[in-house]
């Protein structure tokens, strides 16, 4: 999942809870009172032709309407201050890419945090990967993803009059499974069309891509994949956090070797646990500017929000075949995401 796979089943699951699985937050009475605001952006992207849209999440002051982002009946939302006043000054920029199948308001939880530690966070929802708008067919044309990211550095850094809370000679960019993907080709990670055709051959990932795209009637092996292969390198983007990258199987390790941008890699889970479809390992050690470090007791799926205790029975009773709101070791999903959090501003004040 989140590598080629969408949530489809998920996606619907959640989309029956109300606008806030989709949309991306729900409206609460209570004025906000707390230091974290969003607002939400849209840019025109070239190679899709169309719109990508994008929330924000800032450093604020008290005020604004108080909204809850990304919460339905599965999952917990995070609490923001709807155009919020800003807090005083610049700040740098962290763009996070979600997975497949996944949407802007589920990474609330890690976009709040950045905000706090006074961090611009800008999440697109990429069109034809994200909730309530996706297609096996979308996921397999991996390299518009990036050019989605581009785009919206390309409506931020060319309207600064909109943006002037933005530092944008800091740009960073978090991505996480497809995401993961993302952040590195635009750090300049290239991927082999050929190993990129014959992903679902033989090999168990470890993941449920394959099984989802031949449920869906997609054939690797018919499709033009080379467009995959083309640089989409931004120059703009200073440092990147990995977690749980999809297809790095199929990175050049020419490219890799030539990535100059400083990179922290994320497993999730144990070394020995991490399925192959996501294992990073030796794909960071051919970066030279390269960390990577394996969080335990975590599994791919404790980078989303926390599930409600309901959670899991629903996905179960609706056939979702991933463990959404498993993880591992018998650690609390917000202990996992605590760490995580200390792993990544610490990287990010040290790399911006």
């Amino acid at each position: 999942m989140f590598t080629f796979r969408t949530i489809t089943k998920a996606a619907a699951i959640l989309a029956s809870f109300g606008t806030t699985a989709w949309a991306g937050y729900e409206i609460t009475r209570a004025p906000y009172a707390g230091t974290t605001g969003i607002t939400y952006g849209a840019a025109f992207a070239p190679a899709r032709q169309s719109e990508v849209d994008f929330h924000i999440w800032y450093p604020a002051q008290p005020g604004g309407r108080a909204i809850t982002v990304g919460g339905n009946g599965v999952f917990y939302g995070t609490p923001a201050g709807r155009d919020a006043p800003h807090a005083t000054g610049q700040h740098p920029m962290v763009v996070i890419s979600h997975g497949a199948g996944g949407n802007a308001g589920q990474f609330g939880w890690i976009a709040a945090a950045l905000a706090e530690a006074g961090y611009v966070v800008v999440l697109p929802n990429h069109p034809g990967t994200t909730t309530g708008n996706a297609s096996a067919h979308a996921a397999v044309r991996v390299w518009e993803r990036p050019k989605d990211v581009s785009a919206v550095l390309d409506e931020i850094t060319g309207n600064p009059d909109a943006y002037p809370f933005i530092d944008t000679s800091r740009i960073a960019t978090l991505g996480f499974s497809a995401g993961g993907y993302t952040a590195m080709a635009l750090s300049g990670a290239r991927v082999n069309p050929d190993l990129l055709q014959t992903f679902c051959d033989d090999t168990d990932h470890g993941m449920s891509d394959c099984a989802f795209l031949a449920h869906f009637g997609v054939d690797l092996h018919s499709l033009d994949l080379s467009p995959a292969a083309q640089d989409l390198t931004d120059p703009r983007i200073k440092a990147a956090v990995i977690v749980d990258p999809g297809i790095v199987e199929t990175m050049t390790p020419e490219s890799l070797r030539s990535i100059e941008t400083p990179m922290f890699v994320i497993n999730l889970g144990a070394q020995e646990t991490v399925p192959i479809g996501v294992y990073a390992k030796d794909a960071a050690a051919m970066i030279p500017n390269a960390t990577y470090v394996a969080v335990p007791d975590a599994i791919h799926f404790s980078f989303l929000a926390e599930c409600k205790a309901k959670g899991a029975a629903i996905l179960a009773n609706e056939g979702e075949p991933d463990p959404l709101c498993d993880d591992a070791g018998g650690r609390a999903r917000a202990d996992i995401h605590a760490e995580l959090t200390q792993l990544i501003v610490g990287n990010l004040q040290s790399a911006l």
